[in-house]
């Protein structure tokens, strides 16, 4: 299963009415997540005993991989950050919808890999302790390359800063190719240089 040893794999539902129960979750919220989501299942747990060659981290001492049977592919994502808020584990989400796989991760923020045919769709299990075997997940599935000096939190905050000045370096260079004053198109051009120069 996602190229993980056979000694991780389990086969658990979790049933959604014992989530609803459990949570008290509000009718608006269980009608978004039944339109998201069919069936939930724990598929494999990733710790010592399972994985002996990895021990224990101080922060993660097990790892749950959650199989999401999709309705949609074009999902809610603040149905699988509900989840993992209401369940207190480290979780990796594979989301299934017909023959494709995505995996997501909640790390600082939800992470998501793009969809992939399941088949192809590997979990890679690298680092001796299971904090840094966390880390590594997040970075495949992120595609995340953490920079020297940074931790992986500080890279995924920079990595956010840096798409949200692009996005407004992209909405003001439109704004600046449709002006028609040449004052206003400086300034426009002042702005961008600005705010490349924070990248």
């Amino acid at each position: 299963m996602y190229g993980l040893p056979q000694t991780t794999e389990v086969r658990k539902q979790l049933p959604k009415k014992a989530i609803y129960a459990k949570f008290d979750l509000k009718p608006s919220q269980r009608e978004s997540f039944d339109a998201d989501i069919a069936r939930i299942d724990i598929v494999a747990v990733i710790s010592p005993s399972t994985v002996p060659a990895i021990a224990e981290g101080k922060e993660v001492k097990e790892i749950y991989l959650l199989a999401l049977q999709m309705k949609r592919k074009e999902y809610d994502s603040k149905n699988i950050a509900l989840l993992t808020k209401l369940i207190p584990q480290r979780m990796v989400f594979a989301l299934q919808f017909e023959e494709q796989t995505q995996f997501a991760i909640y790390h600082t923020k939800l992470i998501s890999s793009a969809w992939q045919p399941t088949d192809d769709a590997t979990l890679p299990l690298s680092g001796l302790n299971l904090d840094t075997v966390w880390e590594n997940i997040v970075t495949h599935i992120g595609q995340i390359e953490v920079e020297e000096g940074n931790t992986l939190a500080e890279q995924i905050a920079s990595n956010d800063q840096r798409a949200k000045l692009l996005a407004q370096i992209s909405t003001l260079e439109r704004k600046m190719a449709n002006e028609k004053q040449p004052r206003r198109k400086r300034e426009h051009f002042e702005q961008i240089k600005k705010l490349k120069s924070q990248i």
